[in-house]
């Protein structure tokens, strides 16, 4: 990973820092502070307020991606590996796959109650499907002739899974993780808003509803950067898992 690429983030957010500046100097209303006020409340609060909430909803989130990732991709792997187990769970993840996962809140913390476990699941869901579809594909994808040369040395199922077939999946896996992060971060922003009073998402709803702007831009930056640094986590991986690529 190069520095060069670091920069990048650096430019897109000056980039969307002078957008901010510009737009709250034309419009010049409280509901858009401009970005330096926001950041200098930022640092005033962020130890004695934000710090909390931060922690809260960054480990909600890096538990549900890890508990789908250990969950999703055996399940897509063995889907994808065997032509059997697809052909029965293929129908069951078709039907469950496009159903709007925050429709099944009141279901979850019904079942799992309003504490984290809720939330957790809630991430879990979002992202697990992708995951097993992403993973499958990618087995699926692997052209048969790749598995010739281990066949001919003698080599079993598990052999060729593991020196074909999961490397060769890993790329395609870490890039549904990082499609659902995304999606994953608005449900956790909802979620947060039922049940609790820890969490990034309750944190922003509080300061609108106190009409405290200073406070809720602050919390939208941190959940931003976040955000970020679970796709730098990922891209991480990407470089040490998949060294190829680089």
């Amino acid at each position: 990973m190069s520095l060069k690429r670091y920069l990048t983030y650096f430019y897109a957010a000056a980039v969307v820092v002078a957008f901010w500046y510009i737009i709250s100097f034309i419009i010049h209303l409280p509901i858009i502070p401009s970005p330096i006020s926001v950041f200098i409340n930022l640092y005033g609060i962020f130890m004695s307020k934000i710090l909390v909430h931060a922690g809260f909803s960054l480990y909600r989130i890096f538990m549900g991606l890890m508990l789908s990732a250990l969950i999703g991709v055996p399940i897509g792997l063995a889907m994808g590996y065997t032509p059997h187990l697809d052909s029965i769970l293929s129908p069951v993840v078709y039907l469950l796959y496009p159903i709007p996962k925050i429709a099944l809140l009141p279901v979850v913390m019904l079942i799992f109650g309003l504490g984290e476990s809720s939330k957790i699941i809630m991430i879990m869901l979002i992202v697990i499907f992708q995951i097993i579809v992403s993973s499958r594909d990618a087995v699926k994808g692997i052209q048969k002739e790749t598995y010739f040369s281990l066949k001919s040395l003698g080599a079993g199922r598990m052999d060729i899974f593991r020196e074909i077939v999961l490397p060769a999946s890993m790329p395609e896996i870490l890039t549904s993780i990082r499609v659902g992060l995304g999606t994953a971060v608005s449900v956790l922003f909802f979620t947060e808003t039922f049940g609790t009073k820890y969490g990034m998402g309750y944190f922003i709803m509080d300061s609108w509803m106190r009409v405290n702007y200073l406070d809720m831009y602050s919390g939208i930056i941190i959940l931003s950067v976040i955000g970020l640094c679970l796709f730098l986590i990922i891209d991480l991986l990407e470089f040490l898992l998949c060294p190829w690529k680089h």
